[in-house]
């Protein structure tokens, strides 16, 4: 890509990530408390998620609800923005090889869309390697965005608590890695492949970027989710059973069983519907606005 397109590419994407942290945080922060308890519970989805945010209402008040918005975007708005431009670029690259490049069937596709076009087993290798790349990049920073939506830590400042995280040294830094390469690899990957593929047969111009996205993401979450649940807990708790995956999955289903690795799922699920659907959206609108 150009100089020009890249930074159109990141502005875009920032703009993206902007939006849905600000507009989506409170569903962020209860699928975190939600996440990070161990204590099993017979009580519905829908009442454990009531009594959370009336605890949240209770104790901080509405703007409770936003707690850790400033980790979210630290962490969000670069990388949406280095997310979306990396896979342009994996994508731009991956175009020009025959064996990625989109079929033929595709060339003449009536979708609105500036991106390049590849076949499936493309979106899904540039989804999960953009994914993973920049996850490796700004773990530290999903770390801190954990913790300042749990109230296990008390952390008064995101440069303070970056430089106690640092201290600790890299295994603390990478802590959560390998789950949310589980969970981002498979998510991005089958997001991009569905996104693409639904927006291939979607007519109507105005609504497929939003609509595609948003059904790329509920298939995808539901797909990745019980690698959410394990993220969570080993990047929130301090106690040694939680510090390694393997432990971490043994602790989860002795205490909750199979139904513990779902715990917040419907959440994530509006979350991630939501930010697809307001992120893509953004994202391809910003870029066909200025590119035409």
């Amino acid at each position: 890509m150009k100089n020009a397109a890249v930074g159109q590419h990141l502005l875009s994407g920032a703009f993206s990530g902007f939006a849905g942290a600000i507009l989506l945080q409170p569903l962020d922060l209860l699928k975190t408390r939600i996440q990070q308890g161990d204590i099993a519970s017979n009580a519905r989805n829908t009442t454990i998620i009531c009594r959370t945010t009336k605890d949240i209402l209770r104790n901080e008040g509405i703007k409770g609800l936003w707690t850790g918005t400033s980790a979210t975007l630290v962490r969000n708005v670069p990388g949406v923005a280095l997310y979306f431009t990396s896979l342009t670029y994996l994508r731009s690259v991956m175009a020009k090889s025959p064996y990625f490049s989109a079929h033929q069937r595709h060339s003449h596709d009536s979708s609105k869309t500036v991106l390049p076009k590849l076949s499936s087993r493309g979106n899904l290798i540039a989804g999960a390697t953009a994914r993973v790349g920049v996850g490796l990049i700004l773990n530290p920073f999903s770390i801190l965005k954990a913790r300042f939506e749990s109230e296990l830590h008390a952390y008064r400042s995101l440069s303070g608590s970056l430089l106690s995280i640092t201290r600790m040294g890299p295994s603390e830094l990478m802590r959560g890695f390998i789950a949310s390469s589980l969970r981002d690899a498979p998510y991005a990957g089958l997001f991009v492949v569905i996104y693409e593929s639904i927006k291939h047969e979607t007519t109507y111009a105005a609504g497929i970027h939003s609509f595609s996205a948003a059904s790329a993401g509920a298939i995808a979450t539901m797909a990745t989710h019980p690698f959410d649940v394990i993220k969570t807990k080993m990047q929130v708790r301090s106690e040694d059973r939680y510090r390694g995956f393997t432990t971490t999955v043994m602790r989860i289903f002795k205490q909750r069983g199979a139904a513990g690795f779902f715990d917040g799922a419907s959440l994530r699920m509006s979350r991630k519907i939501l930010s697809s659907a307001i992120g893509w959206a953004v994202f391809e609108g910003m870029l066909l606005f200025m590119q035409t």
